[in-house]
């Protein structure tokens, strides 16, 4: 059973944790002679971490840091950046992670919108930091990360006085910027605390044990999922986390097998990826119990438990309210996009437009609350300057999640697509990602994106972008296009599709539509684009 956290923050319920599992590993990072940190990998048990976090905290209290400073870390997934976020929140900073992909415009942007009274960076990316810092009016301070921590002194007293409290800041946490500039997203100790006490109580096939979990997780720790849901599960349950440079699809089974993983967490590609390798002996040498995850593809969930002998378990969250939803329980639906069930604590209803009620079947936006009574227990506090944004997502007492989802009569939640991934064409709703699950289990598919693109005739049309695993040319769009036709509708199959060297992603392996082509570029230009849109007919 995990920690009770009422009542504490971050750091209280990590020193009450280091008290009761003081030899636990804490934290490991598996070996990676390519990595310039910890090399010969790591691990920390409970008690030499808190000795880490409180030498930490107290070189901020010397330096005249406390309640209400902002201080950014841009470190990867170096395990200081968790003893400095502890450190932060016993004295009531706010920590805000910095995505290491970040171009120095977007470091800036982050900086000034924050408020961040001081920088902390790895060596490895002061050049960044300094570039970023010539786009940066407010001019951060700047401290590269030694064994000789000692921050400069703040510009501005602690804003507030006192100790931190439950409700207050401890995390600013960047959500991606898909469609505009990212939102600082306020997270509070009992947000983060709660996130984690819910994801440790799963249970089902998802069922942490006490003292004995070894969670690998290949996400980065500026992002929820990995900073806050797993370490604070782990913390709660006396459990180490597991983390690497980055997802690796020829390093993750010597990485499961050197850290002794008993879980993992999966996003993006990683499942696709590990499917793509040839059948090896492997496949089943590993003491993995479980993975945890979302956007396994249904035509992949059931070979892969098949083939690797552990359930993927199925999770729905997000940076702004992560109770997450889980179909963990049997009989599970994993030959669906089945999401879990609404449990108390974490109510679902699913509208349209007008944040009226579908009926059952029906796609619809996904809005959630804790409760009637108390709608924003345990969700974020807000957007960072963005009132009105907060306000808005909150529509009618529900926060709007943009995800499209349809419910059955039993309450289980099937994920559709999100909304800004839905295409319209001629009247009809096409989800983007009913045609990707189509073409991603293809042999010749090694990655797929589908988007809207401009039709002067059907106001849009479909896009597929593909990476081919062979040879891309006129006569695999044929195949491609064939395949979508005679298991999709007529006009789900893509009109347009085009072939592609890569598609970028985030550092969680995220698909970035958005940065697949050029400003104002009009792909249908491309000379090497293939169209299709004769052939779909009735």
């Amino acid at each position: 059973m995990a920690l009770d956290f009422e009542g504490h923050t971050t750091a209280s319920v990590f020193n009450v944790a280091a008290e009761r599992w003081p030899n636990n590993e804490i934290f490991a990072l598996p070996s990676d002679p390519t990595r310039p940190y910890y090399p010969e990998g790591y691990s920390v048990s409970f008690s030499d971490a808190r000795h880490h976090v409180a030498n930490y905290e107290a070189a901020l209290l010397d330096s005249g840091y406390g309640n209400g400073h902002r201080i950014a870390c841009l470190l990867a997934n170096r395990p200081e950046i968790m003893w400095l976020k502890l450190a932060m929140n016993g004295i009531g900073i706010s920590w805000v992670p910095i995505n290491p992909d970040y171009r120095p415009s977007e470091l800036a942007y982050v900086l000034r919108d924050s408020a961040a009274d001081l920088l902390v960076v790895g060596s490895e990316f002061l050049d960044l930091a300094q570039e970023g810092q010539e786009q940066n009016d407010k001019k951060t301070p700047i401290l590269v990360l030694s064994e000789n921590f000692t921050p400069p002194a703040p510009k501005r007293p602690p804003p507030h006085n006192g100790t931190p409290t439950p409700d207050g800041e401890a995390s600013l946490l960047y959500t991606s910027g898909t469609t505009g500039r990212p939102k600082g997203c306020i997270l509070s100790h009992e947000y983060e605390l709660s996130v984690g006490h819910w994801y440790a109580e799963i249970g089902g096939r998802l069922n942490i044990r006490e003292g004995v979990e070894r969670v690998y997780n290949p996400l980065p720790l500026f992002h929820l999922n990995a900073a806050v849901v797993l370490f604070f599960g782990m913390v709660l349950t006396g459990n180490c986390h597991i983390s690497t440079a980055r997802f690796s699809r020829s390093r993750w089974w010597d990485e499961i097998s050197e850290t002794r993983a008993t879980g993992c967490h999966y996003l993006g590609i990683v499942v696709p990826s590990l499917m793509n390798e040839p059948p090896s002996p492997r496949d089943h040498e590993h003491g993995l119990r479980w993975g945890a995850g979302a956007g396994v593809e249904p035509s992949l969930h059931r070979p892969f438990e098949e083939r690797f002998g552990f359930p993927l378990i199925e999770l729905w969250g997000m940076t702004e309210f992560c109770r997450v939803l889980t179909d963990a329980y049997e009989p599970r639906s994993i030959d669906t996009r089945a999401m879990g069930r609404p449990r108390p604590g974490l109510e679902v209803r699913v509208v349209d437009e007008n944040n009226i009620d579908v009926p059952i079947g029906t796609p619809g936006e996904m809005v959630v609350r804790h409760s009637a009574e108390t709608p924003r227990r345990h969700a974020f506090s807000g957007y960072l300057n963005l009132p009105e944004e907060t306000e808005k997502a909150w529509l009618g007492g529900w926060f709007h999640t943009g995800d499209t989802v349809t419910q059955d009569e039993s309450g289980m939640l099937y994920f559709v697509d999100r909304k800004k991934n839905i295409i319209r064409r001629s009247g009809e709703n096409i989800a983007a990602a009913e045609i990707e699950a189509c073409l991603q289990p293809l042999d010749e598919v090694d990655a797929i994106a589908v988007m809207p693109i401009e039709d002067e005739l059907r106001d849009e049309e479909v896009l597929a972008c593909v990476v081919a695993n062979g040879t891309a040319d006129s006569a695999l769009a044929q195949r491609l296009f064939n395949h979508c036709f005679e298991h999709l509708a007529y006009f789900k199959a893509p009109g347009w599709i085009l072939f592609l060297d890569a598609i970028p992603v985030t550092g969680t392996q995220k698909i970035q539509k958005h940065m697949i082509f050029e400003p104002n570029e009009d792909p249908r230009q491309r000379p090497d684009i293939h169209d299709f849109r004769h052939l779909k007919r009735r």
